[in-house]
């Protein structure tokens, strides 16, 4: 690992296809980014070229998502589908947030920019693991099950421009999870499966970090280029995501990780409630 830059490590994770060596790596480089900057002897972040898409195993087989089965959580299948889009999702994240570093290395961007955004995929990567784990000990696997396949679109729309990256990832999609995990939540504890509320309440946990992150450091371009951040999250949203944002949201996770309702509802088809 000597003489590797930061945005060299993760070209290094994004082209690692297999999902439980890419977290292993990505874990490790996570833990040399953090030893080298407690030891007073920062990683410098340099510059890679990262793939236009990250490599990926030859399972799952990949479909449109009008194409990809739904299963009722209320089943022993459906609860095994719920956890493997969900590991699915974890995978994709790791990729996401190491793409933000190789992607964006060239954009002056504090220290600390580095550090959520490493935090970040190395906590993502625990995620993976751990519904991976569960799966397995439901007797199945990730890839034994087709997923999603337009989870990349918005690394490939947002490629040159960090500012939408951030409002589309981490402040729609990231958000989007801190809705609907709650429910995910119920669905196990009802099923009596104790493996899988633990591991979605750490990520539950965690994920509000990582929505914060985006708002935190898209906050820090609008004021950067003196632009107002709401109507500027508006303008890139409507730009960047394929769809509207569908209530109901989770106000009291969203407003804790730096999300106010004037920035979401206005994105909907609905109106807020009275």
């Amino acid at each position: 690992m000597s003489g590797e830059c930061l945005a060299q490590m993760a070209v290094q994770v994004l082209t690692t296809a297999d999902g439980r060596a890419k977290t292993a790596l990505s874990r490790r480089h996570a833990a040399a980014w953090f030893a080298a900057r407690d030891a007073g002897a920062p990683l410098e972040v340099g510059r890679a070229s990262p793939p236009l898409r990250p490599a990926r195993p030859d399972r799952p087989e990949l479909l449109s998502p009008r194409d990809v089965p739904r299963r009722r959580p209320g089943t022993p299948e459906g609860r095994k589908a719920l956890l493997h889009a969900v590991a699915h999702i974890e995978l994709n994240a790791v990729d996401l947030h190491w793409d933000i570093i190789a992607r964006f290395a060239d954009v002056p961007m504090p220290a600390g920019f580095f550090d959520d955004w490493v935090k970040a995929p190395d906590e993502e990567s625990k995620h993976f693991n751990l519904i991976c784990d569960c799966l397995e000990r439901m007797g199945s696997h990730y890839g034994a099950l087709p997923a999603h396949a337009g989870m990349w679109r918005a690394a490939e729309d947002t490629a040159d421009d960090l500012m939408g990256r951030l409002a589309v990832v981490p402040m729609v999609l990231e958000a989007r999870g801190l809705d609907v995990t709650p429910g995910m939540i119920e669905v196990f504890r009802k099923a009596g499966d104790d493996h899988a509320v633990e591991a979605l309440e750490v990520i539950y946990g965690e994920e509000v970090a990582h929505v914060a992150y985006g708002s935190k450091w898209f906050h820090f371009l609008c004021g950067r280029h003196d632009e107002d951040p709401k109507e500027v999250f508006h303008t890139l949203v409507h730009k960047y995501f394929h769809s509207t944002l569908k209530p109901p949201f989770n106000e009291e996770k969203r407003a804790e990780a730096g999300m106010p309702p004037d920035f979401y509802w206005p994105l909907t088809e609905a109106d807020p409630p009275a």
